[in-house]
């Protein structure tokens, strides 16, 4: 690891994310800021929020971030990192734009950012990109000099994301009954996205036949599949699944659904099933909803004994796998010679999204990559 207590050009890290209602009367107005633009009217959103409604209206995911941050600022503390941390959010308070304002009033010039999205795609990277172009250039437009911002790169085979999921599938297969525990299938989970979409996540080189998204996931999943045989001693069968389609239903998406999985393998007559939610960071709304509330009772209605594995969240360990990131780049902007931490057979994944990395379809400024306006 390089110096832990250089993070030198950096003075701040931004942990950014996609924000959640924290009541009933947020539900509405949060879910028109995530579909501005899509002409949604206002009694489907309200019909979307039952989801949230389900839970008091309040995502869990603001709450997770501010442990996360918490974890992070431990830290770095704990190991003489002098960086401070802030938080902004895409789609609710605290906003992207009033964060960087905040950090550019308290002098930061050089920040880093930390999406919590842990893999390539429109959704997962560029769209934050965007988002940091979009706030950047408000920014400027109030006449002030905003920072210049760097994204960490994408952390999905770190030893410190990965570690946390293999501890928590361990236990979720052992938590299973003794009977079914060794003929358990593992779902590994992710959001699910346009196939069009998938194919051109990534570097150009990577697009098509899923693309980077698809690529990722499954050597995520060979990782802790291996990890967890290593640990238990038992092969479980295991799959790449898809859950919280949105789109319409013309449009191809990623499949197999979760449910429809979770189907087919008690058609098969498979014993078990645990789903490893390895698409998400933490046990946001999607993860409670769609896995632990729908699946769920899929499961039950199938008489299927299913368990759901925990997501990193503020583990300590993804809080020093974070640090490592920061330094890591940091190191590397110094001009040290510096070798990423990642396992796996795709290696570390691009310092800097290149030109045509995750297009959009209709192209947008975003900022932290090589077509970025704030070099």
């Amino acid at each position: 690891m390089p110096d832990a207590r250089d993070a030198t050009p950096y003075d701040a890290l931004l942990l950014l994310s996609f924000g959640g209602p924290e009541g009933p009367d947020d539900v509405v107005p949060f879910l028109e800021n995530v579909t501005r633009g899509r002409g949604i009217p206002k009694a489907r959103l309200k019909e979307v929020g039952q989801h949230y409604f389900r839970f008091g209206g309040v995502s869990p995911i603001n709450g997770q971030n501010r442990a996360l941050l918490d974890a992070l600022r431990k830290d770095f503390a704990e190991h003489g990192l002098d960086l401070p941390v802030y938080w902004g959010n895409r789609n609710w308070a605290p906003y992207l734009t009033d964060t960087l304002r905040e950090m550019t009033a308290d002098g930061r010039r050089r920040v880093l950012v930390l999406a919590t999205s842990a893999y390539a795609s429109y959704s997962g990277c560029r769209q934050y990109r965007e988002n940091l172009a979009d706030a950047l250039a408000a920014l400027e437009a109030e006449g002030l000099e905003p920072p210049k911002v760097d994204k960490l790169r994408h952390y999905f085979n770190h030893p410190g994301f990965l570690e946390p999921m293999i501890d928590g599938l361990v236990e979720s297969l052992a938590d299973l009954p003794e009977e079914v525990r060794d003929g358990a299938h593992i779902a590994f989970t992710t959001h699910s996205i346009p196939t069009a979409a998938a194919d051109t996540s990534g570097p150009v080189e990577d697009h098509g036949d899923g693309g980077a998204y698809v690529a990722e996931h499954l050597d995520t999943a060979r990782l802790i599949a291996d990890a967890v045989r290593e640990r238990t001693g038992a092969d479980h069968p295991w799959q790449l699944v898809y859950q919280s389609r949105s789109g319409a239903p013309h449009i191809p998406w990623l499949e197999p659904d979760i449910c429809d999985h979770l189907e087919e393998l008690h058609g098969a007559g498979v014993p078990a099933v645990v789903m490893a939610p390895i698409g998400f960071v933490s046990d946001h709304m999607e993860v409670l909803y769609d896995l632990d509330t729908e699946a769920t009772a899929k499961a039950e209605e199938l008489d299927l004994p299913v368990r759901r594995s925990a997501t990193v969240g503020a583990d300590p360990r993804f809080a020093a796998a974070v640090r490592d990131l920061v330094l890591e780049r940091a190191a590397t902007e110094r001009g040290a010679d510096v070798t990423p931490c990642a396992l796996g057979a795709l290696g570390p994944s691009h310092k800097l999204c290149p030109v045509g990395c995750c297009p959009a379809r209709t192209p947008r400024p975003a900022a932290a990559g090589a077509d970025s306006p704030y070099a």
